[in-house]
């Protein structure tokens, strides 16, 4: 459903791979006893998730001496800002990294104040969001939002909506294969490209598969959240090597006039090439090895 939304309005499924997230992440972590207080989702509310942890923006948590919370500070790469409701926060606490459950309609929150200057992505309505002691509910204890199953599940979910986004970008060049207007070479970088899509489709749909057999998403028992991480790693390279191709063969065989004289397809070239820096590229290839290199056997299948 991502991939298809995605491969229609890149913003659009951008926003909701997030509140899907947000979805997911209340029903896994709002199971322990220990979080009463997380509110369930209600119809009609729109739900972001803000956990980017850049060096130049922090959020730190503050608990009050009746066990509420507020939090204060600037959260940086904020989707969403104006069109959700409620947002799940990443907050520095005392006991450490914690996610909280914000209400956006409070006193203290306020959005737009600036971040985001790039022509990409540009309808996501990323912001940097400023709060001053906003009242926020704890969800999970201290690294929970890290620490399960489901963290890499929603990882993948973004990689759905890039491969969306790719199969847009390069529609271009099997409209220009139908219409005659493509010579060898240009009818090879389509082999390549419809190669390459169909093989991310595939990967991401036996991660799928595979998601539906288990574990719990809200398992985090360390072997299993080490396997999900390394699954989803190997999705995200897989779709982003698939996406980056997509993009560069379309422009090698189409040349600048789709990227000229065509503004949606400009606009989703651009889209696309933003949020695939959501991956951490050889950072996470790094960590890919790492995982394979920790195994006993070594089965890449």
């Amino acid at each position: 459903m991502l991939a298809g939304l995605a491969a229609d309005d890149l913003d659009l499924a951008r926003l909701v791979e997030a509140h899907l997230d947000a979805l997911a992440i209340l029903d896994e972590l709002r199971r322990p006893a220990s979080t009463p207080a997380v509110p369930a989702p209600l119809p009609g509310q729109r739900w972001a998730v803000w956990a980017a942890e850049p060096p130049n923006g922090r959020v730190d948590a503050e608990q009050r001496r009746d066990g509420t919370w507020r939090l204060s500070g600037v959260k940086r790469w904020c989707s969403g800002s104006h069109a959700c409701t409620h947002a799940l926060v990443t907050a520095r606490a005392g006991d450490g990294g914690r996610l909280f459950a914000v209400d956006l309609s409070q006193t203290g929150v306020r959005t737009g104040v600036g971040g985001w200057e790039g022509l990409g992505m540009s309808g996501s309505g990323t912001e940097d969001v400023e709060l001053d002691a906003v009242p926020a509910a704890a969800v999970g204890g201290p690294g929970a939002y890290l620490e399960r199953v489901g963290f890499w599940y929603g990882a993948m979910g973004v990689a759905a909506c890039w491969h969306g986004g790719a199969v847009a970008v390069g529609r271009p060049l099997w409209e220009a294969a139908r219409g005659g207007g493509l010579d060898p070479h240009g009818r090879a970088h389509l082999g390549a490209v419809d190669t390459v899509l169909a093989a991310a489709g595939s990967v991401l749909r036996e991660a799928a598969a595979t998601a539906d057999r288990g574990p719990d998403p809200a398992t985090s028992d360390p072997p299993s959240v080490r396997l999900a991480r390394r699954r989803a790693l190997r999705v995200r390279a897989v779709v982003e090597a698939a996406a980056t191709q997509t993009i560069e063969r379309v422009g090698r065989a189409l040349g600048p006039r789709p990227l000229a004289t065509d503004a949606a397809h400009s606009r989703r070239v651009t889209d696309l090439t933003v949020y695939l820096r959501q991956s951490h590229a050889e950072r996470d290839l790094a960590v890919l090895g790492d995982l394979a290199a920790g195994t006993e056997e070594w089965q890449p299948w």
